[in-house]
């Protein structure tokens, strides 16, 4: 199907404003052209809507939770509002707690930190690093790659059936890959989980930009994601669930906010009391703006609508996908079949192609964005590219020359601001680099491949 047949299908929504979609990018072959972002699984542009929201509030910046003044009251009535916002975009259960934090990988580090005592973990290789590598001072059961969601499901029964069934137990699943975009049995895998005696952590970094995300209807017991993959990139994340062990952990950070009553001790110490409210994990002067423009994100996407959305997207999906099935040297990756269900992410490699060089000339010849490595997720990418998992592997380029074989992948990824051009123009570059190879030559400079300019 064209991209061009989206403008004609009243189903399917406009893209939404955002942050950076009239830039112009200077091409090595000369001129400049509108840059078209298609790293969105990295970071998402800002919508347009929570930059004039901040934009709006920043003249009342305030302290949040220290002042008596109008400005901080008005802080602190922001910041609280922004966290009830969440919770309903979250569809939080009576009791849930939300945390703001400063990104995915710091809500999972966060909730490893209050892991009680023996606790067994369970996570998939495929997991993004975020939530592959935080549990290491736990007992971890790492889980390889499954080739369906019902092997999924029956890899993680397996693996809970082992264990001891009357210690605490945690498993970490993804919602999207970061790598090929596909969605995971969630609601299954949780099933499984609780019918063991586990709980659930879901990752959805990848998921929520894309799919409504209820925390009641999935069941799971903690959700993670990231303000700057859902279009508010201010250094701001969230982790909501259970609150039973968040506040049995000690302060995920010890200071000031996360402290009820702090007093000295004849012997010369300091006895405290620490809150049991998301404060307690929340030490020091929160990002205000940064959950602020979360929020705002969250409000812009719900009132947009998922299912709009989610079509349009599915539409960009298939776009990319139809447009390059007939150049057979492109071959995308994938756990669960080229069918499976997946947000807007897509990764691929070339026939004959350094996907750096690959990636480098898409950059400075056509002026398109999107990434090219490992995406933090190694032992996955081993596996997809038939590699041993348990090799290291680096981020970034390659001692590979340019045109020569290396073992990582493109990433191409879009979302709600994504424009039909962009699309298209990525369809098109793409065939064209392939039947006629690069119009510039290439080298690689502390580890990227680049442009040579020498000549």
């Amino acid at each position: 199907m064209s991209v061009s047949t989206l403008a004609a299908d009243k189903s399917v929504c406009a893209p939404l404003p955002v942050l950076g979609r009239d830039v112009t990018v200077p091409l090595v072959t000369g001129g400049e052209v509108t840059y078209a972002a298609l790293d969105y699984a990295a970071s998402a542009p800002a919508l347009q809507r929570v930059w004039d929201d901040v934009a709006a509030y920043a003249p009342y910046y305030g302290s949040v939770h220290r002042g008596a003044g109008y400005l901080s009251q008005l802080s602190t009535d922001l910041f609280e509002n922004a966290r009830r916002t969440v919770a309903e975009f979250l569809d939080c259960r009576e009791g849930d707690q939300v945390v703001f934090t400063r990104s995915t990988t710091d809500s999972l580090n966060l909730l490893a930190a209050a892991l009680p005592a023996d606790c067994r973990v369970f996570v998939f290789e495929t997991e993004h690093h975020a939530s592959l590598l935080p549990w290491r001072g736990a007992q971890v059961t790492y889980l390889d790659a499954p080739r369906s969601p019902r092997e999924a499901v029956e890899t993680l029964e397996r693996a809970l059936t082992d264990r001891d069934p009357h210690g605490p137990a945690l498993v970490c699943v993804t919602g999207a890959s970061n790598v090929t975009g596909e969605l995971w049995p969630v609601r299954e895998l949780t099933a499984a989980a609780h019918a063991h005696g586990a709980r659930v952590v879901l990752d959805a970094a990848q998921l929520a930009p894309h799919h409504e995300v209820s925390v009641a209807d999935l069941d799971v017991d903690w959700v993670a994601f990231s303000g700057h993959k859902l279009y508010a990139p201010f250094g701001s994340g969230v982790l909501a669930g259970r609150a039973d062990w968040l506040r049995a952990a000690e302060p995920y950070l010890a200071g000031g906010g996360a402290s009820r009553k702090v007093g000295r001790r004849e012997d010369g110490g300091v006895d405290v009391e620490w809150h049991d409210s998301a404060a307690r994990h929340e030490a020091g002067s929160p990002n205000v703006i940064g959950a602020y423009a979360l929020a705002s994100a969250c409000k812009a996407l719900t009132e947009a609508g998922f299912d709009t959305l989610v079509a349009r997207e599915q539409y960009l999906v298939r776009a990319v996908r139809d447009g390059l099935a007939d150049v057979p040297e492109v071959r995308f990756l994938s756990l669960f079949g080229d069918d499976a269900p997946r947000v807007g992410v897509l990764s691929f490699v070339v026939e004959g192609w350094n996907s750096s060089h690959f990636a480098a000339a898409l950059s400075a010849e056509y002026g398109i964005g999107v990434r090219d490595g490992l995406f933090c997720a190694h032992p996955l990418l081993r596996t997809l590219l038939g590699s041993d998992p348990q090799a290291q592997g680096e981020c970034g380029a390659p001692e590979a020359a340019p045109g020569e074989k290396s073992l990582n992948a493109i990433r191409v990824s879009f979302g709600a601001g994504t424009p039909d051009e962009h699309v298209e123009r990525f369809v098109r570059a793409v065939k064209e680099l392939v039947a006629n190879g690069a119009k510039w030559t290439y080298r690689t400079e502390d580890g990227r491949c680049v442009p040579d300019t020498s000549a």
